[in-house]
């Protein structure tokens, strides 16, 4: 079945709710590499029931709806998807306990052509199911290698936040751990390339790689941390595009430009200087 562009524009994706517990927050952030110096008080803050903080990063993992994009009512080729863009906007302190409403949409399609792909950008809303108030609004674009040529229009197209040509202004590296990827896709995402040997060979990696959203997570902790000294109340808003997987166990560097309104920033993997993170855009109090 091939896409047909309104059918998909309007797609049900399931509005999914989640029980939070100090228990998924603490995961999450451990996670994200959080807790490697046991001794960094900084980071307990993000470990340590009594005084318990929420990375910034963590409603890209909240009430997600799974892989709906393998229906096969979508019409799309699920298997040649890649996360391409991912954006995430603070609206309220996220709460480490309580009940969450993820609301998901797709808010526009691009067709690239016959043999071309295509883009498809969505959203989710986090919504405090008590009060009804929007805690943050993720989004996401991901690109359709396999779904290009189905009528759809050819734009408009999100343009790439640009990289200043200066040096950067700071950088952080933070480590990955070895089993990183382990750990990380128990907040939900439990695709096996990131876990069993096999199925990476098969996707062409030598070994199985980290989630996107993992990476998201360590620069948004690079972030944090060099730019609002671990103070959440200052996170407003990130943007970045994915260039490279990261392989469990390398250091991510940020690279980051301080301008008007915040800051522009790319991540690299140190070991192998290869851009995994590029376009990036962060706005900060």
């Amino acid at each position: 079945m091939a896409i047909v562009y309104e059918m998909l524009l309007n797609y049900p994706i399931p509005e999914v709710r989640q029980v939070l517990r100090w228990q998924d927050v603490a995961l999450y952030n451990f996670s994200i590499g959080l807790g490697q110096d046991p001794m960094d008080e900084k980071q307990l803050d993000f470990l340590y029931e009594p005084r318990l903080k929420v990375m910034p990063s963590m409603p890209v993992v909240l009430a997600s709806p799974g892989f709906w994009s393998r229906n096969p009512d979508t019409g799309i080729v699920w298997q040649q998807i890649l996360h391409g863009e991912q954006g995430l906007i603070l609206h309220k302190p996220l709460p480490t306990e309580g009940e969450v409403i993820g609301r998901s949409r797709i808010t526009g399609l691009v067709d690239r052509g016959e043999g071309k792909g295509a883009l498809m950008y969505s959203e989710r809303e986090i919504v405090d199911a008590k009060t009804g108030e929007v805690l943050a609004t993720s989004t996401s674009t991901s690109f359709m290698r396999g779904n290009g040529g189905f009528g759809g229009p050819s734009g408009p197209v999100k343009k790439p936040h640009p990289e200043p040509e200066r040096a950067p202004d700071v950088t952080l590296d933070l480590a990955t751990r070895p089993e990183q990827a382990l750990v990380y896709r128990l907040n939900a995402d439990l695709n096996p390339l990131h876990i069993d040997p096999a199925v990476a060979k098969q996707a062409g990696f030598p070994q199985p790689i980290l989630h996107g959203l993992c990476t998201f997570g360590t620069v948004c902790h690079g972030l944090l941390r060099s730019l609002c000294d671990y103070d959440t109340a200052r996170f407003g808003r990130m943007d970045l595009r994915f260039s490279s997987p990261v392989f469990p166990g390398e250091t991510i560097r940020t690279e980051i430009w301080k301008e008007e309104g915040g800051a522009a920033f790319r991540a690299r993997v140190v070991e192998r200087d290869k851009v995994v993170v590029s376009n990036g855009l962060f706005r900060y109090a």
